[in-house]
């Protein structure tokens, strides 16, 4: 069988693939391996979930499933409503929960859903810890009765210990920026424009109005047109845009043109590399990063550590080996000294300090680094197994060779469907193009 648990916790069309009682099944599942309530009898406590959600509609059921089953199991909950990931994530931690669970398919359109599970103190589950909950779905449970079941209470009031705790991460005020911000109609959409107005900030909301089925629907990071027309019009400093449940951020700049996690890395980087405040002066990255932003970095004295793709890998280099500041060219950024996870809201408001502070417009801040042209092919029903195979790994080195230090060349087989991607950046993009497309047939020769 497949894995249940995907990148990013367990994910799929809501009512289909992630049915209410698999919800709950999850729920009981993880009570017991994150929350055993055995564990605690000794301390004559209860253990203590919280859970958010993101504002789709499938959230509704999936909440009362998932609260269902961990009140059932013997856990206290605390219901925090519409939150993002990394409110979440923190409040897991702040109220000194035993687990945590995050309703959300992040950047997916309405009809997908997911559920995510977050250890104590706020940190994303290891594939282990995963694949007990997995193993253990559908095991033979004892359910507490009378003064032994969870008790559910509502604690939505605590959006603002969230807010509180991301501004006194701030060194400058954003007083005078004019900002356009863009909520996606998701889970920031309340959060994020009230913490930008108490930092100081001048802003606009767009993508604030969630109906429960629209989110992510042309609006967020991953729909920038509406952000670029409304900060250009607006004459508006920048603009910032999260994903439906906010742990990640992209930005534009005043003329419109993107600021993708690349250049957001390269900007806090640099900002925390001259204040002494980057730890071993280096930044954590995965493989799909721009060599642009690697070159950029080698320039200003600091060392990029490279990941597998996905911000959990990031996470995991950065807490065993001591870094605090990370993540991916989608706009997952890190910020280890205050968060556990990705934070978007985290993010954007450091990024506009480095803005605040130094008092040089984003267009010149991200000029930091100069992208290098990169060409994405996804050749699909292939064989992935055969990524590695002789033939295809001599034609990389060939390729690598052709391009020197100024390219670069990445087969990566893709973790759902039987497809690969050859991804070729170069100093021109017709090079690129060139090389690409040179591999993307070796890619259907070799791996047919």
């Amino acid at each position: 069988m497949a894995r249940l648990f995907g990148t990013d916790g367990v994910r799929g069309v809501a009512g289909r693939d992630l049915t209410a009682q698999l919800a709950m099944d999850l729920s009981v599942a993880a009570a017991h391996v994150l929350g055993d309530a055995g564990a605690f009898a000794a301390t004559g406590r209860r253990p203590v979930a919280v859970v958010g959600r993101d504002p789709r509609a499938s959230g509704e059921f999936l909440e009362a499933a998932v609260v269902a089953g961990l009140a059932a199991s013997g856990v206290d909950v605390l219901r925090l409503g519409v939150l993002p990931t990394p409110a979440v994530a923190h409040l897991t931690a702040a109220l000194g929960a035993d687990l945590g669970v995050m309703l959300s398919a992040s950047h997916n359109p309405a009809p997908d859903n997911g559920i995510k599970f977050l250890a104590r103190g706020g940190f994303k589950l290891s594939d282990a810890v995963e694949d007990e909950i997995e193993r253990r779905l559908g095991e033979e449970w004892t359910f507490p009765v009378g003064s032994g079941v969870g008790r559910v209470r509502e604690a939505y009031g605590e959006a603002n210990r969230y807010i509180s705790h991301v501004l006194t991460t701030m060194s400058a005020a954003l007083d005078g920026l004019s900002i356009v911000v863009d909520c996606a109609h998701g889970a920031a959409h309340m959060v994020a424009p009230e913490a930008l107005v108490r930092a100081g900030a001048r802003v606009e909301s767009i993508g604030a109005r969630p109906d429960g089925l629209n989110i992510n629907a042309g609006h967020g990071s991953t729909h920038l047109d509406k952000l670029q027309q409304v900060v250009v019009s607006r004459g508006a400093d920048l603009g910032v845009a999260y994903d439906g449940d906010a742990d990640r951020c992209l930005a534009v700049d005043h003329t419109g043109a993107i600021i993708d996690g690349d250049h957001i890395m390269a900007i806090l980087a640099a900002a925390m590399h001259g204040e002494g405040l980057l730890a071993k002066d280096t930044v954590v990255a995965t493989v799909m990063s721009n060599l642009g932003f690697k070159l950029a970095m080698r320039e200003a004295g600091i060392t990029v550590v490279e990941t597998a793709v996905g911000d959990r890998y990031v996470l995991e280099r950065m807490k065993s080996e001591g870094y605090n500041l990370g993540g991916e060219q989608s706009g997952h950024v890190i910020m280890l000294d205050h968060a556990t996870t990705g934070d978007g809201l985290l993010t954007s408001l450091h990024l506009l300090g480095v803005v605040a502070k130094s008092g040089v417009p984003l267009k010149e801040l991200a000029s930091v680094m100069t992208p290098l042209p990169q060409i994405l092919i996804n050749i699909k029903g292939v064989d992935k197994g055969k990524a590695s195979a002789p033939d295809l790994l001599a034609a990389v080195a060939e390729a690598e060779a052709e391009l020197g230090e100024t390219g670069r060349v990445l087969i990566r087989p893709s973790g759902t469907e039987p497809m690969i991607r050859v991804m070729v950046e170069a100093a021109s993009e017709e090079h690129a193009t060139q090389v690409a497309d040179r591999l993307a047939d070796v890619v259907r020769k070799v791996c047919a």
